[in-house]
């Protein structure tokens, strides 16, 4: 094998972790609104990704059934429903359910697995138990060829610059909005955030179902790369904590610094090991690095 060939494998590969780096990237920035900011441990996080992926799937069969000549443009039209209904539901969830468990953090774990639970089995009856894939229009196939033997996925350029999209625009709002100083001020000191005039318990409400609707956006992004079931945001609840715990808890910076570190880890490991392998190796580094740096790679005061 060539050097050259060498070279293509290898970015290739590379690219094949940013795709990776993007759907955590998505789902660890609407877990760190929401276990960051608020300190809620939402064990059903996954499941506001698989909203997002089976509304994808839904509009992309009615555009099938009803409208054929729309299979071409449903794509971003898609992405705002996915996380519209995602919304929705997190808002929902909020007042139901976590409003009354805010500084009970084991009940709130145990509450939304609970309703994790509750929610894949909703997805089995309304979707079935088999994976589902929608119809992808065609300018999302295919690939882009730089140089002979490197070949790069146009869904993973795609989904790439959505991360980057939705990255700007949570950082934009979280420090150039009314919502991000309201934000910011509830998790600095929620007793004088509330004296200034300050609604906090809508602050909270609006605040999750932002987080969970960035989740839908997640699960909008992994359908351009992997096929829908009931159990799919469940597999990425782990890595989607592990990012947010490793980056440092309420720390958009180290959020982005460490989705990127775990995507590229994995799947540089995938080429040499298996993928349990793999897994195994990043998990054991990341254990190591938070033994020496317990409050993750980027520090910030979190809410008490």
């Amino acid at each position: 094998m060539t050097f050259s060939e060498m070279l293509n494998i290898g970015l290739m590969q590379g690219f094949a972790g940013l795709s990776l780096f993007s759907v955590l990237l998505l789902m660890g920035l609407g877990l760190a609104i929401i276990f960051g900011q608020m300190g809620v441990i939402n064990m059903a996080h996954g499941e506001f990704m698989t909203i997002g992926a089976y509304t994808i799937y839904f509009v992309s069969h009615l555009a099938e059934s009803y409208a054929p000549k729309l299979v071409a443009a449903y794509f971003p039209v898609a992405i705002v429903a996915a996380f519209g209904f995602a919304f929705a539901a997190g808002w929902a969830v909020e007042w139901l359910f976590i409003r009354h468990l805010y500084r009970r953090p084991l009940d709130t774990l145990l509450a939304t697995w609970g309703l994790s639970l509750g929610m894949q089995q909703i997805f089995r009856s309304a979707f079935g138990a088999k994976e589902v894939s929608p119809t992808l229009p065609d300018w999302l196939m295919g690939s882009w060829a730089p140089s002979a033997g490197l070949d790069i996925p146009i869904n993973g350029l795609f989904v790439m610059a959505l991360t980057l999209v939705v990255t700007g625009g949570v950082l934009l709002a979280l420090y150039r909005s009314r919502w991000g100083l309201r934000v910011r001020a509830t998790v600095a000191n929620r007793v004088m955030a509330n004296a200034t005039g300050i609604n906090t318990r809508q602050t909270d409400r609006l605040t999750f179902a932002i987080g969970c609707g960035i989740a839908g956006v997640a699960g909008a992004a992994f359908t351009t790369i992997g096929s829908t079931g009931p159990t799919s945001g469940s597999l990425y609840i782990v890595d989607a904590f592990l990012v947010v715990t490793f980056g440092g808890a309420a720390s958009l910076l180290g959020t982005v610094v460490s989705a990127f570190g775990i995507a590229q880890t994995q799947s540089i490991a995938e080429f040499f090991i298996t993928g349990s392998m793999a897994k195994v190796l990043t998990l054991s580094l990341i254990v190591l690095i938070l033994m020496i740096r317990p409050q993750g790679l980027f520090a910030a005061k979190v809410r008490r």
